[in-house]
């Protein structure tokens, strides 16, 4: 039997948009659980994932933090849901106690994702990317194209988009929403637009039979690469052209089955890099952040938009039958 206590609030994902937090809002709070982990006050797993087939792809992530608070995500990449317009990254986070094991929310996970993976990447580029860039390419123009475009948006000075993809109906969404911003958006093809932009970020779809088109070797010194597909756009070669690798988390780098990038190029992970003052921009050099997803990333965004939603009233409380 579930013993779900007393309430507990639903906040669909059009609940959480309606909450309009900022991109440096989630940013700061997933430094903020930084600390906590780097200090014993978070615990979280690595990621776990299943690849069913058929380009699916499954994930989990469970986080528990001091300030009593459980949150577990699952989360997947569903393809085929083009086909049926529905999202094709999908799925759901509950909330529980920490002390009770309470249940205190449950929430769409889409809006989570794309946010916190966006906000990830903008820990990174707090430090690594040149604070005076202004043109960003984007391989892969979905979701993470658009919340990486509004959290990049609110950290540097940009003034160009290059949007490099197979579907030409999101590459002409991405510009059209570029240029609404008051941006010059276009097409481009891959290299040039890596070898021109000061910021890169590639997002395809999540599929290790996608051959390999990108190389680091284009980058330009200076310029930073956020790299959310688990690297499998790039040449695997090519990864020494990035004279600083950073990750999510070393100990899951180290426990799954397929690394993202050689061991020995990894600089440090996001807990180590907020710690320390070596590890900043520098206008010869090529940096990036590969990552997989961070279950610290999805306890910070969703205990930030608990605390946002209990405060505004948002969602619905839900008080279950006896």
């Amino acid at each position: 039997m579930m013993h779900l206590g007393p309430d507990h609030l639903y906040l669909p994902d059009s609940a959480l948009e309606g909450l309009e937090i900022e991109p440096n809002d989630i940013a700061d709070a997933i430094e903020t659980a930084l600390i906590a982990k780097a200090e014993g006050r978070l615990q979280t797993t690595p990621k776990s994932a299943v690849l069913p087939g058929d380009g699916r792809y499954m994930m989990s992530t469970l986080a528990v933090g001091d300030d009593g608070l459980v949150v577990l995500k699952a989360v997947g990449v569903y393809p085929g849901n083009a086909a049926r317009d529905m999202p094709a990254i999908t799925g759901a986070i509950l909330v529980l106690d920490a002390h009770t094991g309470m249940l205190r929310a449950v929430m769409g996970a889409d809006w989570i994702t794309a946010h916190r993976t966006a906000a990830l990447s903008a820990v990174a580029a707090r430090r690594l990317a040149n604070p005076a860039s202004r043109t960003i390419a984007f391989v892969g123009c979905g979701v993470q194209a658009s919340s990486h475009l509004a959290a990049f948006r609110a950290l540097f000075p940009l003034d160009t988009v290059y949007a490099v993809g197979r579907g030409s109906a999101n590459v002409s969404r991405l510009c059209d929403e570029a240029r609404e911003l008051g941006m010059t958006a276009e097409p481009r093809d891959a290299e040039d637009a890596v070898r021109t932009a000061d910021l890169v970020v590639s997002s395809i779809t999540l599929d290790y039979s996608i051959p390999s088109f990108l190389d680091a070797d284009w980058l330009k010194p200076g310029a930073f690469a956020a790299i959310s597909d688990l690297f499998i756009p790039w040449h695997d070669a090519s990864a020494g052209a990035f004279q600083t690798i950073i990750v999510d988390d070393l100990e899951q780098e180290r426990s799954s089955e397929k690394p993202m990038v050689p061991a020995e190029l990894i600089k440090d992970d996001l807990t180590g890099l907020i710690g320390r003052d070596d590890l900043n921009y520098r206008p010869d050099a090529r940096s990036a952040f590969v990552f997989r997803g961070l279950a610290l990333g999805d306890y910070a965004a969703t205990a930030l938009a608990l605390s946002r939603a209990e405060a505004s009233g948002a969602g619905q409380r839900i008080h279950p039958s006896p």
